[in-house]
């Protein structure tokens, strides 16, 4: 059966731009998928600074935006990686309608029960090895329940597990996992590191494939 074509929409982790999935997007446009892969404020070809950003959506922008310039009757898949599952789950909350799927490449995922900044109080020391603390926005989380069950805890939820990040251990993406109880889907790539896209590119497209091919 032909997998109806999808556009995956594609979101870098923090320190980092749309130029880390250079090695993934070819391979999801020769399967014939629409690919976008978008610079969050401040990164990548984006000339913000990151001080000038004061909240979590002021960095988010650019995603908002092009979601916000989709058609209402388009949908998308989103993949978000490392810190980039707290644009993710953003973006969610605003647009469920045009999503197809949700994608967590070892990322930080927020629930729709606490405050937004508990994903990232779990363990401040990891999150701070892993974000320039500037960019981090806790005090903005603190203050801030941004995520709903209607809007981001609608939306389907696949979690890709790296079983060998070293930043993101696999003990604690499971414990995201378990933490949101809601996620539709765990999937795992054996071998790849925390930068999945540039160790395994091959085999993280496979497993994008096999979600665009459920996910409709």
């Amino acid at each position: 059966m032909e997998v109806m074509k999808k556009q995956f929409v594609l979101v870098h982790g923090a320190c980092h731009g749309s130029w880390c999935w250079y090695k993934l997007k070819p391979l999801l446009e020769a399967a014939g998928h629409k690919v976008t892969a978008v610079d969050m404020a401040a990164s990548g070809i984006d000339l913000r600074k990151i001080e000038e950003l004061r909240t979590l959506d002021d960095y988010t922008v650019p995603l908002t935006e092009f979601m916000e310039s989709l058609p209402q009757e388009e949908k998308v898949i989103l993949m978000g990686h490392s810190y980039g599952g707290m644009n993710l789950g953003l973006a969610m909350e605003k647009y469920p309608q045009k999503i197809y799927a949700a994608v967590f490449l070892t990322a930080l995922m927020p629930d729709s029960v606490h405050m937004s900044s508990y994903v990232l109080d779990q363990d401040v020391a990891l999150a701070s090895s892993l974000i320039r603390p500037s960019s981090l926005f806790i005090e903005d989380l603190s203050k801030a329940k941004y995520f709903t069950d209607e809007g981001y805890g609608s939306v389907k939820k696949v979690y890709i597990i790296c079983t060998e990040d070293k930043v993101l251990p696999k003990e604690f993406q499971q414990r995201l996992i378990d933490n949101i109880g809601t996620v539709t889907e765990a999937k795992e790539i054996k071998g790849a590191d925390h930068m999945a896209m540039l160790c395994m590119p091959k085999q993280l497209c496979d497993t994008l494939l096999e979600i665009a091919y459920k996910y409709n």
